[in-house]
């Protein structure tokens, strides 16, 4: 046998030797004691004794060791491969010198002929090598193991060795009889102290559930073959789990006289195995089960409700800016949050119901028995009122909004997948209509989500591409028509389609991280080419760059913008930032207002893009920075035929100075709008008569004409 393949394989000196190197909790011994030749004592021991280094090589062996075995080199040259890895296990698990290995084990003598042995391990450390050494003891049992000795005899030669094993260890009879008990397993079976035989029946002890399969299982071991049982018993309010394996036996003529049994209490594994499962089914963080078992539940429901011809109602809710309340309070809070609500519905909602976390911010409830839409619609309710107690963490309110999807088995859907969908796109699109409230799905949902998902798939497309470019359309002045200005427009060239426009991507600018992205290479890009032109000596106007108001959602917009105007050396007055009216309704104004300020007081100027087209107010503009208002293309289109509608533009563009603010007229494409613009007062106007949105390079010649 190779030492050093043994070595190789089971990584001894890697593992095992430097373990219990660095262990000095064991008992001591001289090794000298065990050199003294014929008056050593140790000797005359009617068993094996041999001690070894941490690698196996050996130190000590006794005469029985001698002429049993031979004088052996390495303790681990005559150990069987599969005991050898198993004994190496058990020697780096072992944690102190109180606990020793038993086992049974094959070695092999000088020629190599395997005996069967018992051997006691354990670990010392010696005083004269100053490094632990092992001690083995062993005891032949090659007979036991290859015929039937009288069971008194054969278990009193290591009784000791049994005793201190923590398994139930029993000899029985054919008819279940006790022919031995280890200590420890009398005193799980609650038997008398005494060694040796007792005339106790084991089925007596066993319980009435699982006595028959226990007989069965020694009645098996008794025709020759092992054979294996599961046992429960419970003790002070709890229940043990026990693995219990039969081994037959035999005598010279092969045949099974006693059996061997082993009770081995695996509690601890069953306990942890249902805590896995625990953990694999169920939410750690609010106690509710997880998307997994919930599909499967609602599965049940639907099968069932086919089967008796009934409905079944599904609700997901989803928080709104959930993703903000942990960005900007805290990941606790948001935690915090979502195991109250998981209380609240819990303890509110009816036995009709099952409740599920499905995602970060997601919970997903399915009524079962559904009695019409007027049902679920009213849990629906109940759910969303759970968030108008107030909710605090460290001092401050959490609550924010909730937005709820709701379908119906088999109006909607006919399975799990299917009814899945349809209550996550009825989510996704009352999301998309401003968040807030209760709404069904129906089929032109369906397309929209479509539309959606192409729209965004293809703005994460054109990112990764790089094929964004900024467009400049010119802001002119209107008795001139001299430049004034440029607004920065979003374009982007694809080799299969050339140049397309931003009207695609809609739902693009209505995610954050799709947003910001394309913002983000939008500016970086803009202030490169304004870097350029004031290189080639360009007396550079002023670019207006828009702002998606989902840009707000986080409070850095103005932090970020300043830090690339500042990479790029860009003068601060250079730059316009134009936002819709839309951003100062939002559930971010708080971050627009100081956005603004701070942009305004670093010397960028605020222009409200689209005015008219929302609900501000002149009067309203007052609280925001604002420099500039842009009168909407479509208000421009009509001032020619509807004298209403000029009236509006031109009390506009009377009051605008009062407040301090400029006036731009967009879209303008007539020489009759511009004529009646120029009459009303306006100043600065920009449309496809005076130029479309060119490329950068374009720009040069423009401004120096």
């Amino acid at each position: 046998m190779d030492i050093d393949l043994i070595r190789q394989k089971y990584k001894i000196d890697l593992q095992y030797s430097k373990i219990i190197q660095n262990d000095d909790n064991f008992e001591r011994l001289n090794i000298d004691d065990f050199h003294e030749k014929l008056l050593n004592p140790f000797n005359y021991l009617p068993h094996l004794l041999g001690v070894f280094k941490s690698d196996g090589s050996t130190l000590f062996l006794n005469r029985e060791w001698l002429e049993m075995v031979g004088n052996i080199d390495n303790f681990f040259r005559i150990i069987s491969m599969d005991d050898l890895q198993d004994l190496v296990e058990q020697l780096i698990q072992l944690p102190n010198s109180q606990q020793k290995i038993l086992k049974e084990v094959q070695l092999f003598d000088i020629a190599e002929k395997n005996h069967w042995y018992f051997i006691q391990v354990k670990i010392y450390f010696d005083d004269v090598s100053t490094k632990k050494v092992i001690l083995i003891s062993a005891i032949n049992i090659h007979n036991r193991k290859t015929k039937h000795l009288n069971f008194t005899h054969q278990f009193s030669s290591y009784k000791n060795m049994l005793d201190i094993s923590a398994d139930c260890i029993k000899l029985l009879d054919k008819d279940g009889t006790l022919l031995y008990v280890n200590k420890n397993g009398r005193k799980l079976l609650g038997l008398p102290p005494e060694d040796g035989a007792t005339v106790f029946n084991w089925f007596d002890l066993v319980p009435l559930a699982f006595k028959s399969r226990c007989r069965n299982a020694l009645k098996l071991a008794f025709s020759g073959k092992n054979s294996f049982a599961k046992m429960e018993t419970p003790e002070e309010g709890s229940v043990k789990f026990w693995n219990i394996r039969f081994t037959p036996i035999v005598d010279d003529n092969n045949q099974t006289q006693s059996v061997l049994c082993i009770s081995r209490d695996i509690t601890h594994q069953i306990n942890t195995k249902k805590q896995l499962q625990n953990y694999s089914e169920l939410d750690q963080l609010t106690g509710l089960y997880n998307r997994k078992i919930f599909k499967n539940q609602l599965k049940k429901l639907l099968d069932s409700a086919k089967d008796q011809a009934q409905q079944v109602g599904l609700i997901l809710l989803g928080l709104d800016y959930f993703k903000h309340i942990n960005e900007m309070l805290g990941h606790a809070a948001g935690d915090h949050l979502l195991r109250v609500l998981s209380k609240r519905l819990i303890t509110t909602l009816t036995d009709k119901v099952f409740i599920a976390r499905v995602g970060g911010d997601e919970f997903a409830v399915a009524v079962n028995n559904l009695e019409n839409e007027n049902e679920l619609y009213a849990i629906a309710e109940t759910v969303a009122k759970q968030l108008e107690t107030p909710i605090s963490y460290d001092g401050k309110r959490i609550n924010g909004g909730m937005s709820i999807g709701c379908a119906i088995y088999p109006h909607h859907a006919l399975d799990v997948n299917g009814l899945m969908r349809c209550v996550d796109t009825a989510l996704h699109d009352i999301k998309n209509d401003g968040r807030g409230g209760i709404r069904f799905y129906d089929e032109h949902m369906l397309f929209l989500s479509d539309q959606t998902a192409k729209q965004l798939h293809q703005a994460r497309n054109i990112i990764q591409k790089n094929w964004i470019v900024p467009y400049y359309q010119p802001k002119v002045h209107l008795l001139s028509q001299k430049i004034v200005g440029f607004e920065a427009l979003l374009r982007w060239i694809s080799p299969s389609e050339g140049l397309s426009f931003p009207s695609v991507l809609q739902e693009a600018f209505k995610d954050y991280q799709l947003a910001t992205k394309i913002s983000s290479i939008m500016q970086t890009k803009i202030f490169a080419d304004i870097s350029s032109w004031q290189k080639q000596g360009v007396d550079v106007v002023p670019i207006a760059i828009n702002a998606a108001p989902v840009e707000f959602l986080r409070d850095d917009y103005a932090e970020k913008f300043l830090l690339r105007l500042e990479k790029y050396k860009i003068p601060a007055h250079l730059i316009e930032v134009e936002v819709t009216e839309q951003v100062l309704s939002e559930r971010s104004a708080n971050y627009v207002l100081r956005a603004l300020r701070l942009l305004k007081s670093k010397g960028v100027k605020i222009s409200l893009d689209d005015f008219g087209t929302g609900h501000s107010s002149l009067s309203r503009l007052k609280d925001y920075p604002i420099d500039c208002l842009k009168i909407d293309r479509s208000f421009i289109q009509l001032i020619e035929p509807d004298k209403e509608t000029l009236a509006i533009v031109q009390a506009i563009i009377q009051l605008a100075p009062k407040l301090q603010l400029d006036i731009i007229a967009e879209g303008i494409e007539k020489h009759s709008e511009l004529e009646i613009l120029i009459k009303s007062g306006c100043k600065i106007g920009q449309g496809f008569l005076f130029s479309k949105a060119i490329e950068a390079n374009q720009v040069v010649n423009k401004l120096m004409c």
